[in-house]
């Protein structure tokens, strides 16, 4: 699939995410879904998507070892934005039983293979049922998050889910531009962030950082840097494609 030449790039970094997004919504329709972890980059999405289109639709994959305040910024979302359809994706239950069975509720903490297979499966097989009928996807990843994510693209193609278009509207921005947002339109926001989380995601996997430390730095932070992925962003593969 050949994509146009969009020039987002020589748009103001403050308006590439919204005009990112329109271009994804006027082109994929109502088949485009967005990634909702309700990580603040999500929640300024949400906003910034129920301004174009309200009855937008977002998928959460719940692992089944959210934080509280994780459920607590979901239910403030799905008030703020009651047009948006929240699609919930959970793990199988004959997997987790398993998994937990044979090596435990804590084995991702003995090795990165261990780790990887927890990861797959409570979010890489959701995420594939949460995009079985997704024409494209929208995702809060930014460049700056992390030294794997450095090449990030505003668009490519997905090889893992069908080569469906994938978008990283926000790819640009800064941490300091997504607090300014969420703080000039009064956004709600996971409360983990006011007791120094930066990145969240499963509760045993995720912690504060220290002022020195990168935003990636609480998540698996018994790994190696080059290593923190759970497979959903696999930004490395060949073939995927620039807008």
């Amino acid at each position: 699939m050949a994509f146009p030449n969009l020039q987002w790039e020589g748009l103001s970094v403050q308006d590439q995410p919204l005009e990112v997004l329109k271009y994804a919504k006027e082109t994929y329709g109502g088949n485009l879904k967005l990634a909702c972890s309700f990580s603040t980059e999500d929640i300024v999405l949400l906003e910034l998507i129920s301004k174009i289109s309200p009855d937008s639709t977002a998928f959460v994959l719940d692992t089944g070892r959210l934080h509280e305040e994780t459920y607590q910024a979901i239910q403030q979302c799905r008030q703020r934005y009651p047009n948006i359809r929240f699609e919930t994706y959970f793990p199988s239950t004959t997997q987790v039983e398993k998994l937990v069975e044979v090596k435990g509720p804590f084995s991702f903490f003995e090795s990165i293979e261990n780790r990887k297979e927890c990861c797959n499966i409570r979010k890489v097989e959701p995420l594939s049922r949460a995009l079985a009928n997704a024409s494209a996807w929208v995702t809060g990843l930014r460049k700056s998050q992390s030294i794997t994510r450095s090449g990030l693209a505003f668009a490519e193609l997905d090889p893992a889910h069908g080569g469906i278009p994938k978008f990283n509207p926000l790819s640009n921005w800064t941490d300091d531009m997504v607090w300014d947002f969420v703080r000039q339109h009064s956004l709600p926001y996971n409360k983990l962030y006011d007791q120094g989380y930066a990145s969240i995601g499963c509760s045993p996997c995720t912690r504060p950082i220290n002022n020195n430390e990168d935003v990636r730095a609480g998540r698996w932070w018994w790994e190696s840097p080059a290593h923190k992925e759970c497979g959903l962003h696999p930004l490395k593969q060949s073939g995927t494609t620039n807008l």
